[in-house]
């Protein structure tokens, strides 16, 4: 069978789950990062519902929101790769401590800035702590799971940021703006002290009897001769390029309409607080998909589930232009339904493939994220331009239906690899 074919019927390797006696302690560590992807959500959606606070306080345009919104995916797209490998060499406990701390840095230093260049340099920070969590936490799950229990994991840690994002839309207006002195700066000093906690808790955890790691967790040291043959183990695998095209999109689209969409919501008449309760439908949404979806996407099926994603995310952008209620609910409801999974089957379907497994998830999960980021820095900053070259986010909705579509696209390709002998 080739190595393309066999994306459908791979199994991970490891026994681990299954015959270890601290098997049951793995879920506190999957609990652990659940905690560190949701305080990298709030980091992710802290200045979404604050984009018209910090505009008049700073007097900034929408362009350079955009990019204020999109920079740290930029950052990410050169750090993800290094911190895939590091994570690889040294293993997720320590790894994984530090990325929160620096995100609670760079929360930190945005309600410490005072202009544009300054923002701007603090959310680049969050593009240096950010994939340490993205590529650790698929480490962490795919050397404790196996399985269905392992795309079950995915998806439960995968809700992580979910529930930070719905945290920072619906109280930050509601709640926490009056009870901080109506200030965007102390939201960001207390999401700050989150996330130190939250990487002070991950450690207790990770530092544990029962979480010394399994053999595959153990840190490889290789050097960079062994890097380099992983490198081009990984990138000789067709699928696994398709697969990162793919995030390519997704994280388009996911990020692009993230950023935006309270702001969008506003355009159309919404007060902050609307804006920001209907702008964790979705959100919602998404975090019963990741609880259900994952899990269903089997080999079997799993290509046909991201067809179908892809469908649902299309269908979405298109319901958004309409301010009808129903209309705009669907739209909501059928983009939390593509954003709670796409992700997390697409990360399942790469570190499943034989030429990864659990000894390069790291590397290969660092080459997702940077591959994909280069989609979260163009979300974000297209839909701002457009916004600036038309007055409103119609020609921006259009653009993320066709990403969606080559989405789908890109799933269908991948299901004709997989049948390849």
């Amino acid at each position: 069978m080739s190595s393309t074919s066999s994306i459908a019927s791979a199994r991970p390797s490891s026994e681990f789950a299954e015959s270890s006696p601290k098997s049951n302690y793995r879920w506190l560590l999957l609990f652990g990062v659940w905690l560190l992807y949701a305080a990298f959500g709030l980091a992710a959606t802290s200045l979404a519902p604050l984009v018209g606070y910090i505009k008049d306080d700073m007097t900034l345009s929408h362009s350079e929101l955009g990019t204020i919104l999109g920079i740290w995916q930029l950052v990410y797209i050169g750090s993800a790769i290094p911190c895939g490998i590091l994570l690889d060499k040294f293993g997720s406990r320590w790894g994984l401590t530090i990325g929160g701390i620096i995100i609670a840095l760079s929360l930190l230093t945005r309600g410490l800035s005072d202009n544009y260049m300054q923002l701007l340099a603090a959310v680049m920070i969050f593009g240096i702590g950010g994939p340490i969590i993205s590529a650790g936490a698929p480490k962490v799950v795919t050397a404790w799971f196996k399985g269905s229990d392992r795309g079950l994991a995915m998806g439960i840690y995968m809700t992580g940021p979910g529930i930070g994002g719905i945290i920072s839309l619906t109280l930050t207006h509601s709640t926490l703006l009056p009870a901080l002195d109506d200030s965007w700066r102390n939201i960001m000093f207390l999401w700050a002290g989150v996330s130190l906690v939250v990487s002070m808790l991950w450690l207790l955890i990770s530092s544990h009897k029962s979480a010394d790691p399994p053999a595959s967790e153990i840190p490889s040291g290789a050097g960079s001769g062994g890097q380099l043959a992983a490198f081009k183990t990984i990138l000789r695998e067709p699928a696994v390029i398709l697969v990162l095209l793919m995030s390519v999109g997704v994280f388009l689209f996911n990020h692009g309409l993230n950023n935006w969409l309270p702001e969008l919501l506003r355009n159309d008449g919404m007060t902050f607080i609307e804006a920001g309760y209907w702008a964790a439908i979705p959100t919602v949404i998404g975090i019963i998909g990741s609880l259900l979806i994952p899990r269903l996407a089997t080999p079997g099926r799993r290509f046909n589930i991201l067809i179908g994603l892809s469908a649902c995310a299309a269908a979405a952008s298109l319901l958004l232009h309409f301010q009808e209620g129903p209309l705009l609910f669907s739209g909501l409801l059928l983009q939390g339904i593509a954003r709670s999974s796409l992700m997390t089957v697409l990360i399942l379907t790469l570190v499943e493939l034989p030429a990864i497994g659990e000894r390069y998830a790291g590397l290969a999960s660092g080459f997702f994220f940077s591959a994909a980021e280069i989609g979260g820095v163009l979300g974000p900053v297209t839909l701002g331009l457009l916004y600036d070259a038309t007055g409103n986010f119609d020609t921006g909705l259009y653009f993320l239906t066709a990403v969606a579509v080559a989405t789908g696209l890109g799933g269908v390709k991948l299901k004709q690899l997989a049948r390849q002998r």
